[in-house]
């Protein structure tokens, strides 16, 4: 008789993994987020959050399962459940990743739990990570890593017309989420789960009415939009996603500086609050 498996057993889970913060990767960074005009090189500090862009799993293809994931198991828990979301992280920046160096990234599991929601079985999973550089630590991480069972049919959205309403001084910023835009992101971060491209897979199989937009790459706008509108330094970041996005139209990134810390939210084209998110400024 097969031994039930029990998801618990994998806390304190570890692994490491080195990586060179490579300037032809920033480049490529530079170019999905479509900033012409910022020059990074050797020697520079790496902006906030690039760090998700190294210290990637690099599956070969023997271990690649039909929705495009590594097959589960390893480090992180074999958990059955088919769908997974990248659901949130509470990080800190402690000091700044130097572009053209090796760094070492720790991982430890630091929680396991299975609940009964509205929608079914959910596994919740929350990982720890650690980003040292030449001894120094860099970034403290938590990742909450979502697992849940196939759900019905997701309607599109239906759009409003307009930019969402804001208060005075918020940053707005208009995204087009195209299938090539998805595609790069993918790419730069070896993620291949098939949602992202394979528009047949994700309509199908799934059930959604589009290609999904990665959840980092919705955090990842967001902590741009703070870069490209302060000079300040991000101490701090934490982000939730609430609701998907796709690729059937534009959706809005807001943002709002109060005192050191920017309240931050992607908007669906129905007004649905897909993220939100706040990054801690350096007083």
């Amino acid at each position: 008789m097969q031994q039930e498996v029990k998801y618990s057993d994998w806390i304190g889970s570890q692994e490491s993994r080195e990586d060179n913060i490579t300037e032809s990767s920033v480049q490529a960074i530079l170019n999905v987020l479509d900033d012409v005009t910022t020059m990074l090189k050797k020697g520079d500090r790496l902006p906030p959050l690039w760090h998700w862009f190294f210290f990637l799993p690099r599956a070969p293809m023997t271990q690649i399962g039909a929705d495009g994931h590594p097959e589960r198991g390893g480090f992180l828990p074999p958990v059955t459940l088919p769908r997974r979301m990248f659901a949130g992280a509470r990080m800190k920046f402690h000091d700044n990743l130097i572009i053209g160096q090796p760094a070492t990234r720790d991982g430890e599991v630091i929680a396991v739990q299975e609940k009964r929601g509205g929608t079914g079985t959910l596994v919740f999973v929350t990982v720890r990570y650690r980003i040292l550089q030449n001894g120094r630590l860099c970034v403290e991480e938590e990742q909450d890593i979502v697992y849940r069972e196939p759900g019905g049919p997701v309607a599109a959205p239906t759009p409003l017309d307009g930019v969402p309403h804001t208060t005075a001084g918020a940053w707005v910023q208009k995204v087009t989420p195209t299938p090539v835009l998805l595609f790069r992101f993918s790419a730069i971060t070896f993620n291949s789960h098939r949602i992202h491209y394979d528009r047949p897979y994700a309509m199908q199989e799934e059930n959604y009415p589009g290609l999904v937009v990665h959840g980092p790459l919705v955090a990842t706008f967001l902590m741009d939009l703070v870069r490209r509108n302060t000079n300040r330094t991000v101490v701090g970041y934490v982000f939730r996603g609430r609701y998907p996005l796709f690729d059937t139209q534009p959706f809005h990134l807001v943002g709002q500086l109060s005192g050191d810390s920017v309240t931050l939210e992607a908007q669906g084209p129905d007004g649905t609050l897909c993220m939100t998110a706040t990054a801690e400024l350096k007083h």
